[in-house]
């Protein structure tokens, strides 16, 4: 602490949990929370104070200033100064941000990164090879999350885990200056113009997106009224389901990776972040769900509501650690090996096949689920 009169550490963190490697707290800085998290090599408040509460920080974790709370960065991380991080955010490695950017129940991928200026809440993000090959969000970009009829069953999901975890697909590109209205999906290798306004999904790969804007129009309005609610419906069971299979990936590759102590901790602190993750999409699902008076589809969505919820109230995990699951957990122990545990260059190096075999598995926990409880 080069200033350390002017640091708040809460009492209720943890001495045991910070490294003594190169840890370094800038002045003005305030850490607080008792899951708090810090590995060797982590900078906070190179630029500005930075208030943070149980985060979870891997190695080389830079957090330049602002509000950071309840979030995983899995190390290698960068975020510029005036953050808004709020629960439920996961930064894989090398993910990273510039400033003034607002984030909560977002899941950035391995080299994802966003510019200034940008509302992202509510997300999944994917594709890209490396730092030099990455998908990326402009400046000035807002998703949308929340809708006239105060529900937040909005999620888009850009790229998908299946494939995305294995860090070979094309990056995915969202203009600045433009922005989507969940729920979206949009597939590896798109690319949306400056100025877009993304109102349509777009799951085939490697498309230009140009989304103009509405003409100048008034018309009658209905409050209340839902359209496309199956389709919204729909989009949030396929989201639920895709984050279970990266719960999957989280639950038996992660920890091949994670050989030290607060590695391992680092791990376990993401484990149940994606569970809080799953939780708040099921949550704001059954929200949207109880909205639906209005509806045509009303019936038809509120009985495969209840039969998701039966469903997530057993172990969805039951079936994850199938034939493929296995097989591919332990050429991973073998490779992890090989690699110094170094997950990023570990899946890098992966064969077509080892690679096929993985996403076949995620894949397949992720339609288990969505053929069950879609409508």
């Amino acid at each position: 602490m080069p200033s350390p009169d002017t640091v708040f550490i809460a009492d209720d963190v943890d001495p045991e949990r910070i490294s003594g490697d190169r840890v370094t707290i800038f002045g003005g800085s305030r850490i607080s929370g008792k899951n708090t998290l810090i590995l060797g090599g982590t900078k906070i408040g190179f630029e500005a104070p930075v208030t943070m509460e149980n985060c979870l920080l891997g190695k080389n974790v830079r957090l330049n200033g602002g509000f950071f709370q309840e979030a995983v960065f899995l190390g290698d991380n960068v975020f510029g100064s005036n953050a808004h991080v709020r629960s439920g955010t996961i930064l894989e490695e090398q993910a990273g941000a510039a400033h003034t950017v607002g984030l909560k129940q977002t899941i950035l991928f391995p080299f994802v990164i966003l510019g200034s200026l940008i509302n992202f809440c509510d997300c999944f993000m994917a594709g890209g090879t490396s730092r030099k090959d990455h998908s990326e969000v402009g400046s000035s970009f807002v998703h949308f999350n929340y809708t006239p009829n105060q529900d937040k069953a909005t999620a888009s999901m850009m790229g998908n885990v299946h494939q995305g975890v294995m860090l070979d697909q094309h990056p995915i590109f969202l203009g600045g200056q433009g922005g989507i209205v969940g729920p979206v999906r949009i597939g590896f290798g798109c690319l949306t113009g400056a100025g877009s306004i993304v109102r349509k999904d777009e799951e085939r790969s490697d498309r230009i997106i140009l989304a103009a804007g509405t003409k100048s129009v008034s018309l009658p309005r209905r409050p209340g009224l839902h359209t496309g609610a199956v389709r919204i419906y729909n989009h949030n069971i396929r989201y639920i389901a895709a984050l279970t299979a990266l719960g999957a990936w989280y639950m038996h590759v992660r920890p091949i990776f994670a050989k030290k102590a607060l590695s391992k901790k680092l791990v376990t602190g993401l484990q149940q972040t994606l569970d809080l993750c799953i939780h708040e999409r099921i949550r704001q699902l059954e929200k949207f769900c109880d909205t639906l008076k209005t509806s045509a589809a009303c019936d038809r969505i509120l009985a495969g509501m209840q039969a998701a919820k039966k469903y997530f109230d057993t172990d969805p995990d039951r079936n994850i650690m199938a034939r493929n699951g296995e097989t591919f957990a332990a050429c991973m122990n073998d490779l992890a090996a090989e690699n110094n545990t170094d997950y990023i260059a570990c899946i890098q190096g992966l064969s077509f096949e080892r690679k096929a075999l993985g996403s076949q598995w995620l894949l397949g926990i992720e339609t288990s689920m969505s053929d069950q409880l879609q409508i």
